[in-house]
């Protein structure tokens, strides 16, 4: 009731409110979720390390001072073949195409440690970003402390934005030593240069390039040190129409303005890409309540935590079929929220593979499932899961 109140009323407008519409997309499990919850500083949204678990678009909303952030988390960008195989329902496919109409800026994210997929954006996701060239994009590399090897990143930077950044060419040739006996980690945000009054505004560069280029001899990681490098800009032609010829030859996207590396999981440098954010806002009144931190209700909100548990401890395509049905919702005598589940599975072997030998599967998942809720709900949650077989 207090969260529909919320939603319903009208924002407790600022003097001078700034917001912010941002859509973030990209290929499932390219860590999405994991980011917004990150910026919004609680855990809101289902995470976990199997594609398509978030099922639908949902808002996250972070308010700082005057200026409010609304975070359009979105399934992954996927074809109409895998939804149908991941029985996902059509939403999936259009929820994403709906974000970016709504929003001010897109974030686009990449997980830079799957090797197979880091080199080039997705057809869905070039595609997506295409019928919307007029939407200011940033490039969002994630999963950066998983790489061993750093200096692939700036391979990784010059294809994904096919050698141009905020309108500007990018030449980068540089080779790296690399310290095998070493295991500290380099800087992981790519760092813009600040320009002087002689010098024209140029694109993200790793740290290490520009220090190298300038003569530092300063390495704050000593995982890896430039041995040569340069960096040129020149003016690129302004940003045209692509269109789907273009596409089929395209590996990146030309029309990035900004370039950030992070580890979402761990936080890391996501507090310089919510700043990022915060500047980007533009004059315009709230859409929520400070007080709100995301558009879901308690009950959606509950139903992912279980899910997103289900995904993580059952093999394969078996939590796909899972359906949930809440049985009871409501308030203890102490305060303390009461919730029974009802998970319906296909088939009896999905139903034995759920409830785990001795009950250990199902006892684990509505553990962690209710610390979860707590931790979201700042209250005690006493959650009792069932399992039936469906019909």
């Amino acid at each position: 009731e207090e969260q529909d109140c919320l939603l319903q009323n009208q924002p407790d407008q600022p003097q001078n409110p700034k917001v912010l519409r941002i859509a973030i997309i990209g290929a499932p499990n390219a860590g999405k979720s994991t980011l917004a919850n990150q910026l919004l500083g609680r855990k809101v949204f289902p995470v976990s390390r199997k594609v398509h678990t978030t099922r639908c678009k949902a808002w996250g909303v972070v308010t700082d001072e005057d200026t409010q952030l609304i975070i359009l988390d979105t399934p992954g960008l996927t074809s109409p073949f895998k939804a149908k195989r991941h029985k996902l329902d059509e939403a999936m496919l259009t929820d994403p195409w709906d974000s970016m109409k709504q929003a001010d800026l897109v974030l686009v994210l990449v997980d830079v440690s799957d090797h197979w997929t880091r080199n080039c954006l997705s057809k869905e996701v070039l595609k997506c970003l295409s019928e919307f060239p007029k939407i200011p994009s940033v490039l969002v590399l994630n999963k950066v402390d998983l790489l061993k090897k750093k200096f692939i990143l700036l391979e990784v930077v010059t294809e994904l934005t096919e050698g141009i950044v905020n309108g500007r060419k990018l030449e980068a040739t540089s080779a790296f030593e690399h310290n095998s006996n070493s295991s500290a980690k380099p800087p992981l945000q790519i760092t813009q240069v600040s320009p002087s009054e002689n010098r024209a505004h140029e694109p993200y560069c790793l740290q290490e390039t520009r220090q190298a280029q300038e003569g530092c001899s300063s390495d704050n990681s000593g995982d890896m040190r430039a041995s040569k490098s340069s960096l040129v800009t020149e003016a690129a032609q302004g940003p045209k129409r692509y269109g789907p010829r273009d596409l089929k030859n395209m590996k990146g996207w030309p029309c990035f303005q900004e370039i950030f590396m992070l580890a979402a999981l761990h936080g890391e440098e996501v507090d310089t890409l919510k700043r990022y954010l915060l500047m980007q806002a533009k004059p315009g009144p709230w859409e929520f309540h400070s007080e709100v931190l995301t558009s879901q209700s308690p009950q959606e909100i509950c139903d992912n935590i279980i899910r997103e548990k289900i995904l993580e401890y059952l093999p394969l395509e078996v939590p796909y079929g899972v359906t949930q049905v809440t049985e009871m919702w409501e308030e203890g005598p102490s305060g303390e929220l009461l919730i029974v589940q009802n998970l319906l599975v296909p088939r009896k072997s999905h139903m034995m593979m759920l409830i785990g030998r001795g009950g250990k599967v199902i006892s684990r998942i509505a553990q962690e499932a209710g610390q979860d809720l707590m931790n979201v709900f700042l209250c005690d949650v006493r959650l009792k899961l069932k399992v039936d077989v469906k019909g």
